[in-house]
Protein backbone atom coordinates (compact mmCIF):
# COMPACT_ATOMS: atom_id res chain seq x y z
CA UNK A 1 0.00 0.00 0.00
CA UNK A 2 2.86 2.36 0.79
CA UNK A 3 4.37 1.85 -2.66
CA UNK A 4 1.02 2.50 -4.33
CA UNK A 5 0.68 5.71 -2.35
CA UNK A 6 4.12 6.86 -3.52
CA UNK A 7 3.18 6.18 -7.14
CA UNK A 8 0.01 8.23 -6.69
CA UNK A 9 1.92 11.21 -5.32
CA UNK A 10 4.45 10.97 -8.17
CA UNK A 11 1.65 10.88 -10.74
CA UNK A 12 -0.19 13.90 -9.37
CA UNK A 13 2.30 16.77 -9.48
CA UNK A 14 -0.01 19.78 -9.72
CA UNK A 15 1.73 22.12 -7.22
CA UNK A 16 5.18 21.26 -8.62
CA UNK A 17 4.05 21.86 -12.21
CA UNK A 18 2.49 25.22 -11.26
CA UNK A 19 5.63 26.29 -9.39
CA UNK A 20 7.84 25.28 -12.33
CA UNK A 21 5.67 27.21 -14.78
CA UNK A 22 5.76 30.35 -12.66
CA UNK A 23 9.50 30.09 -12.10
CA UNK A 24 9.96 30.11 -15.87
CA UNK A 25 7.54 33.03 -16.26
CA UNK A 26 5.09 31.12 -18.45
CA UNK A 27 1.33 31.38 -18.69
CA UNK A 28 -0.79 28.22 -18.91
CA UNK A 29 -1.53 29.05 -22.55
CA UNK A 30 2.15 29.33 -23.47
CA UNK A 31 3.08 26.10 -21.67
CA UNK A 32 0.16 24.32 -23.32
CA UNK A 33 1.34 25.44 -26.78
CA UNK A 34 4.91 24.31 -25.98
CA UNK A 35 3.70 20.87 -24.90
CA UNK A 36 1.03 20.43 -27.58
CA UNK A 37 -1.94 20.24 -25.23
CA UNK A 38 -4.83 22.54 -24.35
CA UNK A 39 -4.57 25.25 -21.64
CA UNK A 40 -7.45 23.58 -19.82
CA UNK A 41 -5.44 20.35 -19.60
CA UNK A 42 -2.53 22.25 -18.00
CA UNK A 43 -5.00 23.79 -15.57
CA UNK A 44 -6.44 20.35 -14.68
CA UNK A 45 -2.95 18.93 -14.06
CA UNK A 46 -2.03 21.89 -11.84
CA UNK A 47 -5.18 21.30 -9.79
CA UNK A 48 -4.35 17.55 -9.52
CA UNK A 49 -7.48 16.71 -11.50
CA UNK A 50 -5.39 14.97 -14.14
CA UNK A 51 -2.26 12.88 -13.52
CA UNK A 52 1.13 13.62 -14.99
CA UNK A 53 1.65 10.75 -17.44
CA UNK A 54 5.10 9.35 -18.22
CA UNK A 55 4.86 10.72 -21.76
CA UNK A 56 3.96 14.19 -20.51
CA UNK A 57 6.78 14.05 -17.99
CA UNK A 58 9.31 13.19 -20.72
CA UNK A 59 7.97 15.88 -23.04
CA UNK A 60 8.20 18.45 -20.23
CA UNK A 61 11.82 17.49 -19.61
CA UNK A 62 12.72 17.62 -23.33
CA UNK A 63 10.99 20.92 -24.13
CA UNK A 64 12.46 22.78 -21.16
CA UNK A 65 15.75 20.84 -20.89
CA UNK A 66 15.02 19.63 -17.37
CA UNK A 67 16.14 16.61 -15.35
CA UNK A 68 13.36 14.02 -15.29
CA UNK A 69 14.49 12.72 -11.90
CA UNK A 70 14.18 16.17 -10.34
CA UNK A 71 10.68 16.53 -11.78
CA UNK A 72 9.41 13.10 -10.79
CA UNK A 73 11.10 13.15 -7.39
CA UNK A 74 9.22 14.24 -4.35
CA UNK A 75 10.17 17.91 -4.42
CA UNK A 76 7.30 18.54 -2.01
CA UNK A 77 9.11 16.65 0.73
CA UNK A 78 10.87 19.77 1.99
CA UNK A 79 7.60 21.70 2.07
CA UNK A 80 5.84 18.83 3.88
CA UNK A 81 8.69 18.75 6.40
CA UNK A 82 8.32 22.50 7.01
CA UNK A 83 4.60 22.15 7.58
CA UNK A 84 5.12 19.11 9.81
CA UNK A 85 7.66 21.09 11.85
CA UNK A 86 5.15 23.90 12.35
CA UNK A 87 2.43 21.51 13.48
CA UNK A 88 4.79 19.93 16.03
CA UNK A 89 4.98 23.20 17.94
CA UNK A 90 3.66 22.79 21.54
CA UNK A 91 1.11 25.46 20.63
CA UNK A 92 -0.82 22.75 18.74
CA UNK A 93 -0.16 19.83 21.12
CA UNK A 94 -3.76 19.61 22.34
CA UNK A 95 -5.12 19.24 18.79
CA UNK A 96 -3.83 15.64 18.53
CA UNK A 97 -3.04 15.91 14.83
CA UNK A 98 -1.86 12.63 13.34
CA UNK A 99 1.07 12.52 10.90
CA UNK A 100 -1.42 11.38 8.24
CA UNK A 101 -3.59 14.45 8.83
CA UNK A 102 -0.60 16.75 8.49
CA UNK A 103 0.61 15.03 5.32
CA UNK A 104 -2.86 15.08 3.78
CA UNK A 105 -3.15 18.85 4.31
CA UNK A 106 0.32 19.61 2.93
CA UNK A 107 -0.22 17.40 -0.14
CA UNK A 108 -3.89 18.06 -0.89
CA UNK A 109 -4.19 21.69 0.24
CA UNK A 110 -0.73 23.22 -0.28
CA UNK A 111 -2.04 26.81 -0.40
CA UNK A 112 -3.80 26.36 2.93
CA UNK A 113 -0.66 24.82 4.42
CA UNK A 114 1.40 27.76 3.11
CA UNK A 115 -1.03 30.19 4.76
CA UNK A 116 -0.54 28.42 8.09
CA UNK A 117 3.26 28.48 7.67
CA UNK A 118 3.24 32.23 6.96
CA UNK A 119 1.06 32.99 9.96
CA UNK A 120 3.21 30.81 12.18
CA UNK A 121 6.41 32.48 10.91
CA UNK A 122 4.95 35.90 11.66
CA UNK A 123 3.90 34.68 15.10
CA UNK A 124 7.39 33.34 15.84
CA UNK A 125 8.96 36.57 14.65
CA UNK A 126 6.78 38.47 17.09
CA UNK A 127 7.63 36.08 19.89
CA UNK A 128 11.33 36.55 19.23
CA UNK A 129 10.95 40.31 19.38
CA UNK A 130 9.18 40.03 22.71
CA UNK A 131 11.89 37.68 23.93
CA UNK A 132 14.66 40.27 23.51
CA UNK A 133 16.54 40.49 26.77
CA UNK A 134 19.15 42.77 28.20
CA UNK A 135 22.54 41.75 29.59
CA UNK A 136 21.08 41.20 33.03
CA UNK A 137 18.70 38.55 31.72
CA UNK A 138 15.65 40.76 32.22
CA UNK A 139 13.29 41.95 29.51
CA UNK A 140 14.84 44.96 27.78
CA UNK A 141 12.05 47.57 27.55
CA UNK A 142 11.71 49.80 24.52
CA UNK A 143 10.89 53.23 26.00
CA UNK A 144 9.83 54.78 22.70
CA UNK A 145 7.52 51.88 21.83
CA UNK A 146 6.02 51.88 25.32
CA UNK A 147 5.31 55.62 25.23
CA UNK A 148 3.76 55.26 21.77
CA UNK A 149 1.54 52.40 22.95
CA UNK A 150 0.38 54.56 25.87
CA UNK A 151 -0.71 57.32 23.47
CA UNK A 152 -2.17 54.94 20.89
CA UNK A 153 -4.26 53.07 23.45
CA UNK A 154 -5.99 56.39 24.23
CA UNK A 155 -6.15 57.46 20.56
CA UNK A 156 -3.96 60.40 21.54
CA UNK A 157 -6.91 62.01 23.31
CA UNK A 158 -6.74 63.30 26.90
CA UNK A 159 -9.94 65.23 27.70
CA UNK A 160 -8.74 66.17 31.22
CA UNK A 161 -5.78 68.00 29.69
CA UNK A 162 -8.04 69.69 27.15
CA UNK A 163 -10.41 70.91 29.88
CA UNK A 164 -7.60 72.20 32.10
CA UNK A 165 -5.85 73.90 29.19
CA UNK A 166 -9.09 75.56 28.12
CA UNK A 167 -9.49 77.14 31.57
CA UNK A 168 -5.91 78.42 31.62
CA UNK A 169 -6.18 79.70 28.03
CA UNK A 170 -9.07 81.87 29.18
CA UNK A 171 -6.77 83.51 31.73
CA UNK A 172 -3.92 83.92 29.26
CA UNK A 173 -5.89 85.50 26.45
CA UNK A 174 -3.38 86.65 23.85
CA UNK A 175 -0.68 87.73 26.29
CA UNK A 176 1.56 84.91 27.52
CA UNK A 177 4.16 87.35 28.82
CA UNK A 178 1.66 89.09 31.09
CA UNK A 179 0.43 85.72 32.38
CA UNK A 180 3.96 84.72 33.47
CA UNK A 181 4.45 88.05 35.20
CA UNK A 182 1.12 88.09 37.04
CA UNK A 183 0.87 84.42 38.02
CA UNK A 184 4.50 83.37 38.46
CA UNK A 185 6.37 86.69 38.81
CA UNK A 186 8.57 85.69 35.89
CA UNK A 187 9.86 88.02 33.20
CA UNK A 188 10.16 86.67 29.66
CA UNK A 189 13.42 87.49 27.86
CA UNK A 190 14.85 86.57 24.48
CA UNK A 191 18.59 86.03 24.14
CA UNK A 192 21.01 85.09 21.32
CA UNK A 193 21.85 81.40 20.73
CA UNK A 194 25.44 81.78 21.99
CA UNK A 195 24.13 82.96 25.35
CA UNK A 196 21.50 80.19 25.45
CA UNK A 197 24.28 77.59 25.02
CA UNK A 198 22.21 75.08 23.07
CA UNK A 199 18.89 75.62 24.86
CA UNK A 200 15.78 77.06 23.24
CA UNK A 201 14.03 77.63 26.57
CA UNK A 202 15.38 77.97 30.11
CA UNK A 203 13.58 78.70 33.36
CA UNK A 204 15.89 80.70 35.63
CA UNK A 205 14.39 80.74 39.12
CA UNK A 206 17.35 82.67 40.55
CA UNK A 207 16.76 85.62 38.21
CA UNK A 208 12.98 85.11 38.10
CA UNK A 209 12.89 84.91 34.34
CA UNK A 210 12.01 82.63 31.49
CA UNK A 211 14.53 82.91 28.68
CA UNK A 212 13.91 82.00 25.03
CA UNK A 213 16.23 81.68 22.05
CA UNK A 214 15.61 84.85 20.05
CA UNK A 215 15.99 83.02 16.73
CA UNK A 216 12.78 81.03 17.30
CA UNK A 217 9.94 82.03 15.00
CA UNK A 218 6.71 83.37 16.48
CA UNK A 219 4.87 80.03 16.54
CA UNK A 220 7.84 78.27 18.17
CA UNK A 221 8.19 80.98 20.81
CA UNK A 222 4.51 80.73 21.66
CA UNK A 223 4.74 76.96 21.87
CA UNK A 224 7.72 77.13 24.26
CA UNK A 225 5.84 79.57 26.49
CA UNK A 226 2.80 77.27 26.46
CA UNK A 227 5.02 74.28 27.20
CA UNK A 228 6.48 75.97 30.27
CA UNK A 229 2.98 76.76 31.51
CA UNK A 230 2.07 73.09 31.08
CA UNK A 231 5.00 72.09 33.29
CA UNK A 232 4.22 74.78 35.88
CA UNK A 233 0.42 74.78 36.06
CA UNK A 234 -0.74 71.43 34.66
CA UNK A 235 1.65 69.06 36.41
CA UNK A 236 -0.98 67.36 38.55
CA UNK A 237 -3.28 66.78 35.60
CA UNK A 238 -0.41 65.31 33.60
CA UNK A 239 0.58 63.11 36.55
CA UNK A 240 -2.98 61.77 36.82
CA UNK A 241 -2.98 60.86 33.13
CA UNK A 242 0.41 59.17 33.44
CA UNK A 243 -0.72 57.13 36.44
CA UNK A 244 -2.76 54.94 34.09
CA UNK A 245 0.31 54.04 32.03
CA UNK A 246 1.90 51.31 34.14
CA UNK A 247 5.32 52.10 32.65
CA UNK A 248 8.15 49.60 33.06
CA UNK A 249 10.99 52.12 33.04
CA UNK A 250 11.74 55.72 33.97
CA UNK A 251 12.65 56.49 30.38
CA UNK A 252 9.25 55.31 29.15
CA UNK A 253 7.46 57.53 31.66
CA UNK A 254 9.66 60.51 30.87
CA UNK A 255 8.96 60.19 27.16
CA UNK A 256 5.23 59.89 27.83
CA UNK A 257 5.39 62.91 30.16
CA UNK A 258 7.09 64.93 27.43
CA UNK A 259 4.39 63.87 24.96
CA UNK A 260 1.60 64.93 27.34
CA UNK A 261 3.30 68.25 28.05
CA UNK A 262 3.51 68.89 24.30
CA UNK A 263 -0.15 67.90 24.05
CA UNK A 264 -1.03 70.39 26.77
CA UNK A 265 0.99 73.14 25.08
CA UNK A 266 -0.92 72.59 21.86
CA UNK A 267 -4.18 72.66 23.80
CA UNK A 268 -3.20 76.02 25.34
CA UNK A 269 -2.45 77.53 21.93
CA UNK A 270 -5.50 75.94 20.28
CA UNK A 271 -8.23 75.52 22.94
CA UNK A 272 -10.41 72.51 22.22
CA UNK A 273 -13.87 73.93 21.59
CA UNK A 274 -12.67 76.92 19.60
CA UNK A 275 -10.32 74.78 17.56
CA UNK A 276 -12.88 72.08 16.72
CA UNK A 277 -15.37 74.73 15.67
CA UNK A 278 -12.82 76.48 13.48
CA UNK A 279 -11.62 73.20 11.98
CA UNK A 280 -15.14 72.21 10.96
CA UNK A 281 -15.91 75.67 9.58
CA UNK A 282 -12.72 75.74 7.51
CA UNK A 283 -13.03 72.08 6.44
CA UNK A 284 -9.72 71.24 8.13
CA UNK A 285 -7.69 73.68 6.05
CA UNK A 286 -4.35 73.38 7.86
CA UNK A 287 -2.83 76.62 6.58
CA UNK A 288 -5.96 78.63 7.42
CA UNK A 289 -6.04 77.17 10.95
CA UNK A 290 -2.34 77.92 11.31
CA UNK A 291 -2.93 81.61 10.63
CA UNK A 292 -6.01 81.81 12.84
CA UNK A 293 -4.30 80.35 15.91
CA UNK A 294 -0.76 81.62 15.34
CA UNK A 295 0.55 78.06 15.16
CA UNK A 296 2.88 76.31 12.74
CA UNK A 297 1.74 73.84 10.09
CA UNK A 298 3.13 70.94 12.14
CA UNK A 299 1.55 72.17 15.38
CA UNK A 300 -1.87 72.30 13.74
CA UNK A 301 -1.41 68.80 12.27
CA UNK A 302 -0.43 67.52 15.72
CA UNK A 303 -3.48 69.15 17.31
CA UNK A 304 -5.81 67.66 14.68
CA UNK A 305 -4.91 64.16 15.89
CA UNK A 306 -6.28 64.91 19.38
CA UNK A 307 -9.89 65.79 18.59
CA UNK A 308 -11.64 62.75 20.07
CA UNK A 309 -13.19 64.25 23.19
CA UNK A 310 -16.49 62.38 23.78
CA UNK A 311 -19.44 64.36 22.49
CA UNK A 312 -17.23 66.93 20.76
CA UNK A 313 -15.31 64.76 18.29
CA UNK A 314 -13.61 66.12 15.23
CA UNK A 315 -12.32 63.99 12.38
CA UNK A 316 -10.00 61.15 13.44
CA UNK A 317 -6.52 61.69 11.96
CA UNK A 318 -3.16 59.97 12.10
CA UNK A 319 0.17 61.80 11.93
CA UNK A 320 3.71 60.77 11.04
CA UNK A 321 7.00 62.67 10.77
CA UNK A 322 10.09 61.36 8.98
CA UNK A 323 13.51 62.67 8.04
CA UNK A 324 15.17 62.36 4.63
CA UNK A 325 16.62 58.98 5.61
CA UNK A 326 13.14 57.61 6.40
CA UNK A 327 13.58 57.55 10.19
CA UNK A 328 10.28 58.04 12.00
CA UNK A 329 10.65 60.65 14.75
CA UNK A 330 6.98 61.00 15.63
CA UNK A 331 3.78 59.12 14.95
CA UNK A 332 0.34 59.61 16.43
CA UNK A 333 -2.68 57.53 15.59
CA UNK A 334 -6.25 58.61 16.04
CA UNK A 335 -7.51 57.05 12.80
CA UNK A 336 -6.62 53.36 13.05
CA UNK A 337 -3.65 53.49 10.68
CA UNK A 338 -1.46 50.36 11.11
CA UNK A 339 1.97 51.85 11.70
CA UNK A 340 4.89 49.43 11.70
CA UNK A 341 6.32 48.90 15.15
CA UNK A 342 9.89 49.19 13.89
CA UNK A 343 11.53 50.74 10.83
CA UNK A 344 10.29 53.26 8.32
CA UNK A 345 7.20 53.45 6.15
CA UNK A 346 6.49 52.55 2.53
CA UNK A 347 8.73 54.33 -0.02
CA UNK A 348 5.83 54.50 -2.50
CA UNK A 349 3.98 56.92 -0.22
CA UNK A 350 4.26 60.56 -1.37
CA UNK A 351 5.37 61.45 2.15
CA UNK A 352 8.88 60.50 1.04
CA UNK A 353 8.64 62.55 -2.16
CA UNK A 354 7.78 65.74 -0.28
CA UNK A 355 11.49 66.60 0.07
CA UNK A 356 11.60 67.22 -3.70
CA UNK A 357 9.08 70.06 -3.43
CA UNK A 358 9.76 71.80 -0.08
CA UNK A 359 6.81 73.50 1.63
CA UNK A 360 4.39 72.33 -1.07
CA UNK A 361 1.31 70.40 0.06
CA UNK A 362 0.92 66.99 -1.61
CA UNK A 363 -2.41 65.17 -1.38
CA UNK A 364 -2.81 61.50 -2.14
CA UNK A 365 -5.14 58.54 -1.84
CA UNK A 366 -3.36 55.45 -0.54
CA UNK A 367 -4.53 51.86 -0.27
CA UNK A 368 -3.18 49.19 2.08
CA UNK A 369 -2.86 45.52 1.05
CA UNK A 370 -6.14 44.68 2.83
CA UNK A 371 -8.00 47.21 0.65
CA UNK A 372 -8.41 49.90 3.32
CA UNK A 373 -8.02 53.42 1.87
CA UNK A 374 -6.82 56.66 3.43
CA UNK A 375 -6.47 60.24 2.22
CA UNK A 376 -3.18 61.88 3.19
CA UNK A 377 -1.76 65.40 3.18
CA UNK A 378 2.05 65.64 3.15
CA UNK A 379 4.47 68.56 3.36
CA UNK A 380 7.97 69.36 4.54
CA UNK A 381 8.55 71.35 7.72
CA UNK A 382 11.69 72.98 9.03
CA UNK A 383 13.08 73.05 12.57
CA UNK A 384 15.89 75.33 13.66
CA UNK A 385 17.39 78.03 11.51
CA UNK A 386 16.34 81.59 12.24
CA UNK A 387 19.80 83.07 11.74
CA UNK A 388 22.75 82.76 9.38
CA UNK A 389 24.65 79.56 10.09
CA UNK A 390 22.07 78.26 12.57
CA UNK A 391 21.46 74.48 12.28
CA UNK A 392 18.36 73.62 10.27
CA UNK A 393 16.57 70.27 10.07
CA UNK A 394 14.19 69.44 7.24
CA UNK A 395 11.53 66.79 7.85
CA UNK A 396 8.38 65.62 6.10
CA UNK A 397 5.06 65.15 7.83
CA UNK A 398 1.83 63.50 6.75
CA UNK A 399 -1.67 63.84 8.14
CA UNK A 400 -4.30 61.35 7.07
CA UNK A 401 -7.82 60.11 7.64
CA UNK A 402 -9.88 57.11 6.56
CA UNK A 403 -11.65 57.20 3.20
CA UNK A 404 -15.10 57.54 4.77
CA UNK A 405 -14.17 60.90 6.35
CA UNK A 406 -12.23 62.43 3.47
CA UNK A 407 -15.24 64.15 1.88
CA UNK A 408 -15.25 66.62 4.80
CA UNK A 409 -11.79 67.97 3.94
CA UNK A 410 -11.19 71.11 1.90
CA UNK A 411 -8.54 69.15 -0.01
CA UNK A 412 -11.10 66.76 -1.54
CA UNK A 413 -13.73 69.31 -2.57
CA UNK A 414 -14.65 68.80 -6.22
CA UNK A 415 -12.77 65.50 -6.27
CA UNK A 416 -14.44 62.24 -7.28
CA UNK A 417 -13.09 59.84 -4.67
CA UNK A 418 -14.47 56.78 -6.48
CA UNK A 419 -12.56 57.52 -9.67
CA UNK A 420 -9.33 58.45 -7.90
CA UNK A 421 -6.65 55.79 -8.29
CA UNK A 422 -5.02 55.17 -4.91
CA UNK A 423 -1.32 54.49 -4.51
CA UNK A 424 -0.83 50.89 -3.30
CA UNK A 425 1.36 51.10 -0.20
CA UNK A 426 2.28 48.72 2.59
CA UNK A 427 2.91 49.13 6.29
CA UNK A 428 6.51 47.93 5.96
CA UNK A 429 8.26 45.60 3.51
CA UNK A 430 8.40 42.68 5.95
CA UNK A 431 4.65 42.98 6.58
CA UNK A 432 3.56 43.68 2.99
CA UNK A 433 2.75 40.80 0.61
CA UNK A 434 2.45 42.79 -2.63
CA UNK A 435 4.63 40.53 -4.75
CA UNK A 436 5.08 42.91 -7.71
CA UNK A 437 6.47 45.92 -5.82
CA UNK A 438 9.62 47.23 -7.51
CA UNK A 439 10.44 49.35 -4.45
CA UNK A 440 10.61 46.41 -2.07
CA UNK A 441 13.65 46.46 0.23
CA UNK A 442 13.33 42.97 1.76
CA UNK A 443 11.13 39.87 1.47
CA UNK A 444 7.96 39.69 3.56
CA UNK A 445 7.78 37.38 6.54
CA UNK A 446 6.81 33.83 5.60
CA UNK A 447 7.42 33.97 1.82
CA UNK A 448 9.98 31.80 0.02
CA UNK A 449 12.18 33.63 -2.47
CA UNK A 450 12.32 32.11 -5.96
CA UNK A 451 15.67 31.35 -7.60
CA UNK A 452 16.40 33.54 -10.60
CA UNK A 453 18.01 30.76 -12.69
CA UNK A 454 15.26 30.98 -15.31
CA UNK A 455 13.70 34.34 -14.74
CA UNK A 456 14.49 37.65 -13.04
CA UNK A 457 11.44 39.66 -12.10
CA UNK A 458 11.13 43.45 -12.25
CA UNK A 459 10.55 43.36 -8.50
CA UNK A 460 13.70 42.73 -6.43
CA UNK A 461 12.35 39.34 -5.32
CA UNK A 462 10.16 36.69 -6.88
CA UNK A 463 8.08 34.52 -4.57
CA UNK A 464 6.91 30.94 -4.82
CA UNK A 465 3.50 29.64 -3.91
CA UNK A 466 5.15 27.66 -1.13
Amino acid sequence: MAKAGNRDRAAFMGPRLRRLRREMGLTQAVMAEDLGVSPSYIALMERNQRPMTADMLLKLAQVYDLDVASLAGNRGAEFSARFDGVMRDPLFADLELSPMDVEDVSQSYPAMAEAVIRLYTAYRDGQMALADRGDDGQDAPDPVAEARRFLSARRNSFPSLDDHAERIAGDIGDNFTAYFKERHELNVRRLPPDVMMGAVRRLDRHRSELVLDETLDKASQTFQLALQIAYLDMRETIDEALAEGGFTSDNSERLARRALANYAAGALMMPYRAFVKAAERRKYDIEALSRQFGASFEQVCHRLTTLQKPGQEGLPFFFIRVDAAGNVSKRLDGAGFPFARHGGSCPLWSLHQAFRTPREIITEWVELPDGEKFFTIARTVTAGGGAWGAPRVERAIALGCAEKHAHRLVYTQGMDAKSAKPTPIGVACRLCHRIDCAARAEPPIGRNVLPDDYRRTVAPFGFSDR
